[in-house]
């Protein structure tokens, strides 16, 4: 499946919970709902959005945190991967992206509370 399948297919599969976009960046996608990124493609794999609320769910099904190397330092954003049973299940599927969509915006409202 090439990216941009891949991506369109996600956002189908999200529908239920919202108008989601995808929009090409870091040479993968980031997914959208309601302007805040909640998911990222990166090689065919998505990533979910975390915080301290929902970490423990992906920590314990062992999913792994997105990674980048940055010069010689290899960085963990706070995105984890989802489940691959719920990419095939669209009801799992929406309960995770939904769970990423909170984190975003706690994340959002924390940021804002941190501006003021």
């Amino acid at each position: 499946m090439k990216h941009s399948e891949f991506a369109d297919y996600l956002c189908e599969q999200l529908s239920p919970i919202g108008p989601v976009s995808a929009k090409r960046m870091f040479g993968g996608y980031g997914l959208f709902l309601d302007g805040l990124m909640f998911g990222l493609i990166a090689s065919d794999i998505l990533y979910l959005k975390t915080d301290s609320q929902t970490k423990p769910q992906f920590d314990e099904q062992e999913l792994q945190p997105f990674r980048y190397s940055k010069g010689e330092k290899e960085v963990a954003l706070s995105y984890s991967q989802a489940p691959d049973e719920a990419i095939e299940d669209m009801a799992l599927l929406c309960q995770w992206a939904n769970e990423a969509y909170g984190a975003a915006l706690r994340s959002a409202n924390n940021k804002k509370k941190h501006k003021k």
